[in-house]
């Protein structure tokens, strides 16, 4: 009995650890997101992504917030597979214009820098969506902000979709429903909207995004009241009534290159500078009660904002077989020209 007993232990022993003993290969082909899949196949991955995020934003405080737009642009669209990196090819009609991207999306030349880096360090291994989920953490965490593991083994797109581009990003002016609506159609719920939108603690906005609120929010020539009036009043002196639609604001003009709570303490100011933010403190219970929240607990704050992050970096990924490993960012392999 004894004898069985301990061949029984060594048995169960060895299946609890067969995970550990499968190869990298046979993880890597598996279908799941993991953060350790680039350890055997890539293992300065990260460290290549980091030291080039970090130079990014030392040449251009900026580009922190533009590469964490990208990948948010990235995943509503088709999930996170770097649709939003391709330009115009035979087959393809660019994300690049769609209204939320056009003139607005930027940071390409950076990830196509990193790209060209791994290709150097670890040929058609890494795919521009991981790179793409990696500088947005690199990101937060540069600013200021919470860090995580990321999941990693995203595929590439082969193709774009300029409509779902058009269609499924939230906008400025989109109604509180509106945003949740798109939201809860990527599998993520209020909670997760309201701490994402925190990312806009960093970054600018354009006059053509947030005109509408000083001029004409109810559709009457009226401005928006929900919009402190003083606070308007200097909006209105740099952004016109007509002209000057590429003029950049800043999202947090308190502390606009720092990731912190900030961002929630200007919305309980009624300070929030696109409508698509101020929305979450006037329109709907809950989530004003997880603004005063976040403004008040910066801990709480980042702690869901990771999770978040890791949530939305889950929609739909092309694993496994499907898709590709782009060798440059901005084409899919042997594209048609």
């Amino acid at each position: 009995m004894a004898v069985s007993l301990k061949i029984l232990i060594v048995a169960l022993s060895l299946i609890a650890l067969s995970p550990l003993c499968l190869s990298s290969k046979a993880y890597e082909s598996s279908g799941y997101l993991f953060p350790q899949f680039y350890d055997h196949s890539c293992p300065k991955a990260q460290e290549i992504v980091q030291s080039i995020v970090a130079k990014a934003f030392a040449h251009d405080p900026r580009m922190p917030a533009s590469l964490l737009r990208l990948h948010f642009h990235d995943c509503f669209v088709k999930g996170c597979d770097a649709s939003i990196l391709l330009d115009n090819s035979g087959t393809i009609i660019s994300e690049k214009r769609s209204n939320p991207n056009r003139n607005s999306a930027r940071g390409f030349e950076v990830i196509e820098e990193i790209k060209h880096a791994l290709e150097q360090e670890c040929p058609e291994t890494v795919s521009c969506a991981d790179i793409l989920t990696l500088a947005a953490r690199d990101s937060t965490v540069i600013t200021g902000g919470p860090s995580w593991e990321v999941p990693l083994g995203r595929r590439d797109a082969r193709g774009a979709s300029l409509s779902g581009s058009n269609n499924d990003i939230p906008a400025p002016n989109n109604t509180f429903q509106t945003i949740l609506t798109k939201f809860k159609r990527q599998g993520l719920n209020l909670v997760d909207l309201v701490s994402l939108s925190g990312s806009h603690t960093i970054g600018n906005s354009r006059c053509t995004s947030f005109r509408q609120r000083l001029y004409n929010q109810p559709g009457n020539g009226k401005p928006d009241l929900t919009l402190n009036q003083y606070y308007a009043s200097v909006l209105r002196k740099q952004c016109p009534r007509s002209g000057g639609d590429q003029k950049l604001f800043f999202l947090d003009f308190v502390t606009p290159f720092k990731f912190d709570n900030h961002y929630f303490k200007s919305l309980i100011m009624y300070k929030g500078l696109l409508s698509s933010d101020e929305v979450l403190f006037t329109k709907n219970r809950e989530s004003k009660e997880l603004v005063k929240l976040y403004a008040e607990n910066q801990a709480a704050f980042f702690e869901q904002f990771a999770k978040s992050m890791v949530k939305m970096g889950n929609i739909s990924p092309l694993t496994g077989a499907r898709g590709e490993i782009r060798r440059i960012c901005r084409r899919v392999n042997h594209a048609p020209y």
